[in-house]
């Protein structure tokens, strides 16, 4: 189910930012670095909520809450240029937002939902570095903010068994749930 739901949101996101896709492959690998630097976190999120994990929705925004004012103070305090002259380079906004998301997914529900999601914050990582709007440094300490804000406050979900036992004047029966 969770699947499907990260799955969809991706289809919606990248639908509504296809048309403004470049004509070239260059532009392509900027679009979907900027489309998964929205859905990784959205995606983190829609998890979360489609879980009922209401404990993970709590860590997450408290890990985004540090992520974003540690890239925001970074890049005002260090102001340092970008390969296309642009300001603000330091850290990675796009490979903070990304690898939050991946390192969210990673250490509330484990491997199965982190490996594909380091993967796509990888190819945020290097669709900044390919776009030349950031320098490889400003990537890897945007990676290592979106990671450290996990490790603040993002903890492995612990795996529950509720019994939902029901009983009227016909039957009797028992309902077990297992989250993980």
């Amino acid at each position: 189910m969770m699947r499907r739901g990260l799955a969809a949101i991706t289809l919606v996101l990248f639908g509504a930012l296809a048309p403004d896709c470049c004509e070239s492959a260059s532009g392509l690998i900027e679009n979907v670095g900027d489309i998964g630097e929205i859905v990784l976190p959205a995606g983190a999120l829609a998890g979360a909520l489609i879980l009922d994990d209401r404990e993970g929705v709590g860590q997450l925004l408290k890990a985004y809450a540090l992520e974003t004012g540690a890239v925001a103070l970074l890049k005002r305090g260090i102001d340092r240029r970008r390969p296309d002259g642009g300001r603000h380079s330091f850290p990675s906004g796009h490979a903070a937002g990304a690898f939050l998301g991946a390192t969210f997914l990673h250490k509330r529900y484990g491997w199965k939902y982190g490996t594909p999601a380091y993967a796509a914050a990888v190819f945020v990582g290097y669709s900044r570095i390919h776009a030349e709007r950031h320098w490889t440094t400003d990537v890897l300490a945007g990676a290592a903010i979106g990671v450290g804000a996990n490790l603040a406050f993002t903890r492995r979900r612990k795996k529950t068994i509720l019994i939902h036992p029901s009983a009227d004047a016909d039957a009797i029966s028992c309902r077990i749930s297992i989250h993980w």
